[in-house]
């Protein structure tokens, strides 16, 4: 409330005095919570709840430019729905993206900044400012107030030097030397916190992303599976997909585990009591006219 006078002062005392008196627990959802409990089941825990989303990105400036990197797991609530997704997207030759939050709303997203990135090189004829695709991100999600569930690593190299940001998905952003996001970014960042340094070179940078998303890869349940890197200079990226197998293969893991003799049943353990067979007597029908018989290669 605006107090621009004396008249505003004291009604804005009384509607205070009124609500301490009132109480400080609000219960005007209780009647609406009741009906929808009752449409979806006749319990509260029908109610509908927040989608729980799960992911590792990360992103470090290093000496001559930046380094992206993501695990790829994708989840759909409990259940893993991808165990090699991307999440880092493509902005610009020069800016790449990591994405954490919803699949859809991560690719639609940068899918749409990197088209307008790219009518305004076919615009301008010059090379995409890092500063210009983090304004269209961030008025883009500021304009869905969190609505879009996009939680966004963005790194680049253009003519003013490496950058690194990330942007919230309500449009919030922050300019670091390294930052981690997602549900596995506490344990990410803790290695960061632990062995980042200034003006590291590229190898040593590649090595830092990798343990720290391998660390939110083995402390987090949503992220998983495989490690992505990209390495972004001046001149040009490379881009490693599947630079490691973090969470190795099935075969490594039932190779340690010794299955117990008692559930490995030798052949005779079940009887069979009786057995029959009942050939089937319909007849096959010719294919009609006109039509040939499929053809085997």
């Amino acid at each position: 409330m605006e107090i621009s006078d004396a008249l505003h002062a004291n009604k804005f005392v009384l509607d205070s005095a009124k609500e301490a008196e009132s109480g400080g627990f609000s219960f005007d959802l209780t009647t609406r919570n009741e009906l929808l409990a009752k449409q979806l089941g006749g319990s509260a825990t029908a109610l509908p709840s927040a989608w729980k989303t799960g992911t590792t990105i990360v992103g470090i400036v290093y000496k001559d430019g930046v380094v992206l990197g993501a695990d790829t797991r994708a989840t759909g609530g409990t259940e893993v729905v991808d165990k090699n997704c991307e999440k880092i997207h493509y902005l610009a030759p020069n800016i790449w993206c990591c994405g954490a939050g919803t699949a859809a709303d991560t690719e639609k997203t940068t899918e749409l900044i990197a088209s307008n990135l790219e009518l305004l090189r076919l615009s301008t004829g010059t090379q995409s400012r890092v500063v210009t695709s983090l304004t269209l991100l961030k008025r883009l999600l500021y304009k869905y107030q969190g609505n879009v569930s996009a939680a966004l690593v963005l790194g680049g190299v253009d003519v003013h030097g490496p950058h690194l940001y990330s942007i919230q998905p309500h449009g919030s952003t922050q300019r670091l030397p390294y930052t981690t996001m997602g549900s596995g970014s506490l344990a990410a960042m803790a290695v960061f916190e632990t062995r980042f340094t200034e003006d590291m070179e590229e190898e040593a940078a590649i090595e830092l992303v990798k343990a720290s998303i391998r660390a939110g890869i083995f402390n987090d349940l949503g992220s998983g599976s495989n490690i992505d890197v990209t390495v972004i200079r001046k001149n040009d990226i490379s881009r490693f997909r599947t630079i490691e197998n973090a969470a190795g293969d099935a075969s490594t893991y039932k190779a340690q585990y010794e299955r117990p003799v008692k559930l490995t049943p030798p052949a005779g353990t079940t009887f069979v009591i009786d057995e029959s067979f009942k050939p089937h007597t319909a007849k096959l029908f010719a294919p009609s006219a006109g039509v040939r018989d499929m053809e085997v290669v």
